[in-house]
């Protein structure tokens, strides 16, 4: 018989729960996605910011921040004047693409059902 303690224990070291709740909001996703699609896999700043018009420069910031953080989004940094700052998945940003292609996918296919209801 499993008990509240063990019930809890386990959900609170859920993997989904403690990996998604680190990137798993729709800014993350929409960065990750844009820097997947860049046909040079290689995106600045305000590039990002055309992109995603409708999120703040402050919110793209910390959204990048975080990403590099948890070595999802590689920053590069030239020393030019102005410097030059680059953005691109790292390995470990690359092998999540597949599962936020099918989560697209799927989105895709139930978008109707799901924003109606």
């Amino acid at each position: 018989m499993i008990t509240t303690n063990e019930t809890s224990a386990a959900y609170l070291n859920c993997p989904i729960r403690n990996v998604i709740s680190h990137f798993g909001d729709k800014w993350s996703l929409l960065v990750l996605y844009h820097l997947h699609v860049e046909e040079s896999g290689v995106m600045r700043f305000n590039e990002l910011r055309r992109r995603m018009s409708d999120c703040s420069q402050k919110m793209l910031s910390q959204t990048l921040k975080n990403l590099e953080r948890y070595h999802l989004v590689n920053r590069q940094i030239y020393p030019e004047v102005p410097p030059r700052v680059e953005y691109s998945l790292t390995d470990m940003g690359k092998s999540l693409m597949p599962s936020i292609e099918g989560l697209i996918a799927w989105a895709k296919d139930n978008f109707d059902r799901i924003v109606t209801d």
